[in-house]
């Protein structure tokens, strides 16, 4: 059985089955509130039933006291309906609406799956989760004091494993650990998240994501959010490399395509070598968008790349019609993350 959930003062309701907790039914509906755990050990979660029933045996009655039942107080992640349910709430909507938090997490995965790119994946401590919204980034601590800066590439739903994507820098003293000394294993510290990248899911343009070698990296978490989220606006995906290796998950935005009628991808090399057998589209990845589109006027366009790719990408699609507050990026962030890694 289903019940109705509504959250207050956003007005915003869902469905939750009876064996679901309040906020798995709201994630799983594409609405964020807050969490720190998932599994009650933290309160981060905890809110006001204002009308309804709710199950909390699950939750720890260290962390949802006596008091706080009596008060009307729920743990979303660990209280199930019993009714239909009013809960105040506030909604994550915007970077402003999240805590920082510095955080340890233990090396899951290193994948190198190109010469110079290595997937990361870390996993946080059992009763930690990072709260974030799709398309920002976080910065690693270092022992000597300096903060080095990756976008995530999951999905907020998908948090479980923090998925980061992390080219090798000629004379980078973080990427050439990485690439040389780093292990599974391994525990890093972290801070974040920060940055103002992200979708602006209010309109109803059609997108165009252009991605610049592991500007790849937000682009994804960006196409997956709007995927969960089940947003039908097309998109098309523009990801520029020098060579084939430069795709270093080229199969992934084909399986999008195979599987989401509404999403286009147009990968673009700019110097295809003989051993690339290359019969795609070939020069500056942002030439090919303009290429395809005569008219930019009606768009909405994601951008994350170097800096001179940004510029150039502004400017020219501007030039063609593109309003400049239709024009995302995050042009600052990402050549911090790009300097001396």
């Amino acid at each position: 059985m289903a019940y109705r959930v509504t959250l207050k003062p956003s007005g915003h309701s869902y469905e939750a089955a009876a064996d679901q907790t309040l906020l798995q039914a709201a994630l799983d509906a594409g609405l964020t509130i807050p969490y720190g755990c998932r599994n009650g050990a933290c309160g981060a979660c905890k809110s006001k039933i204002i009308d309804g029933s709710v199950d909390n045996s699950n939750a720890p009655p260290h962390v949802l006291t006596a008091e706080d039942l009596a008060a009307g107080l729920t743990l979303t992640c660990c209280a199930r309906p019993r009714s239909d349910v009013t809960v105040e709430v506030r909604e994550v909507v915007d970077q402003d609406d999240i805590p920082l938090r510095t955080m340890p997490a233990r090396v899951q995965e290193l994948r190198r799956v190109a010469d110079d790119v290595i997937v990361m994946r870390l996993r946080l401590p059992a009763n930690e989760r990072l709260l974030f919204i799709a398309g920002q980034y976080i910065e690693f601590l270092l022992a000597d004091g300096k903060r080095r800066a990756f976008s995530l590439a999951n999905a907020p739903h998908e948090d479980e494993l923090l998925e980061l994507h992390l080219r090798l820098i000629p004379g980078g003293t973080f990427t050439e650990h990485v690439f040389s000394k780093m292990k599974e294993r391994d525990i890093v510290r972290f801070e974040g998240p920060f940055g103002s990248f992200h979708l602006h899911e209010d309109s109803d343009r059609p997108i165009v994501m252009l991605a610049g070698g592991t500007g790849f990296a937000p682009i994804k978490s960006l196409v997956e959010h709007a995927i969960h989220k089940k947003l039908t606006r097309p998109m098309t995906i523009y990801w520029g490399a020098r060579d084939r290796s430069g795709l270093y998950l080229a199969e992934l935005p084909h399986r999008w395509t195979a599987e989401h009628a509404h999403i286009r991808h147009v990968p673009v090399l700019s110097e295809p070598g003989a051993s690339d057998a290359w019969t795609g589209r070939t020069g500056l990845v942002h030439q090919a968008v303009l290429e395809d589109i005569a008219d930019m006027s009606p768009y909405q366009v994601y951008a994350c790349g170097a800096p001179v790719m940004i510029e150039a990408a502004l400017r020219d699609f501007v030039a063609r019609g593109l309003p400049a507050d239709q024009f995302f990026a995050d042009v600052f962030s990402y050549a911090a993350k790009t300097e001396k890694q």
